[in-house]
């Protein structure tokens, strides 16, 4: 891969406006200077950055604002048990490449026109790795494997020497082979497909991607996949009073004098002692995205922040205590 000629500042304790891209909906992010710094050391390491930490913790977001602050591409993945590690990198459509040989069966096209026509490039599509690793080959390969697939759809005025953020989203869904079935490619900056004559990777004079990767602990990931990784823990305070101030700012951020103080540190409350209720109960806890949506419903259900604290105890059941075995 190329190295970066300067690694950008990222602004720590400040609020990002995230504008709505695609099926992402508007929000705010702060990064907090362990996040910042995470971030930095991946692209100055040109290595993927590992972002760990319980559902709902921010680790999506996170990847989306480093695209936004710096500036790039933002391309998802989302992993499921199905997936495998040649999907992030190309898909071949045998199934439509089948039916038309059948079909070219019946024509009277010559040997030479059935071979152009049934050629395994015309059935190729560019996974995510494709468009991030080298944009132009990727798109040139879209329009010849006719278009089988939606392209990332870049923000105005976005080009391909201002480099991509990839998102490999939830990479614990899936097993063991999809990780390790990515070390190379990760390893070298790029993968090989079958049928072309070179490989797939960076060109050179263009900008590295930043690959950020999450987990939710569902599964343990391969120790070589994991050396291969920048690692980032998001993890909530452990203390009490840390955790309800940690919230309550994080929801300043969100919602700021839209929500009465008190509403701020009592839902907090009631987030921390459901949290430990759910813990001895052995099911997931919930965290900071059940936080927010319950602040949500409390201003759009009662704007006048006078009358907002009676809403906490009918609605916060809803937002907090999503397990049966969780009473309340």
């Amino acid at each position: 891969m190329n190295m970066n000629a300067q690694i950008p500042e990222i602004p720590i304790n400040t609020p990002i406006p995230l504008p709505q891209r695609g099926s992402w909906p508007a929000s705010v992010h702060v990064f907090d200077e362990a996040s910042a710094w995470a971030i930095r050391a991946a692209l100055a390491a040109q290595r993927p950055l590992l972002v760990r930490g319980e559902p709902g913790a921010g680790k999506s977001q996170l990847a989306r604002a480093a695209a936004e602050v710096l500036g790039r591409l933002f391309i998802t993945e989302v992993v499921h048990t199905r997936s495998e590690s040649q999907d992030l990198q190309w898909r071949f459509d045998a199934v439509g490449r089948l039916g038309n040989a059948q079909a070219l069966g019946a024509t009277r096209l010559t040997a030479d026109e059935v071979r152009n026509q049934l050629d395994p490039r015309n059935y190729l599509s560019p996974g995510a790795l494709w468009w991030v690793f080298d944009w132009q080959s990727a798109l040139d390969q879209h329009e010849r494997g006719g278009r089988q697939s939606n392209p990332p759809l870049p923000p105005p005025g976005w080009q391909p020497e201002q480099g991509c953020v990839l998102l490999i989203d939830e990479i614990d869904k899936a097993d063991a082979d999809l990780p390790n079935g990515l070390l190379e490619t990760l390893g070298n900056g790029a993968f090989s497909v079958p049928w072309l004559a070179e490989p797939v990777g960076v060109k050179a004079g263009l900008t590295t991607p930043l690959v950020v990767i999450t987990t939710n602990e569902e599964r343990e990931l391969p120790a070589a996949f994991v050396r291969r990784c920048l690692v980032l823990n998001l993890v909530l305070p452990e203390g009490r009073e840390a955790f309800l101030d940690a919230l309550v700012a994080r929801g300043k951020v969100h919602f700021g004098r839209a929500i009465d103080e008190a509403v701020y540190l009592e839902a907090a409350r009631q987030l921390w002692d459901d949290r430990q209720v759910a813990e001895t109960q052995g099911v997931t806890p919930p965290g900071q995205a059940e936080y927010i949506d319950l602040l949500r419903v409390i201003k759009t259900l009662q704007p006048d922040i006078g009358q907002q604290g009676a809403l906490i105890d009918k609605i916060s059941r809803f937002a907090l205590r999503k397990h049966p075995r969780v009473k309340g």
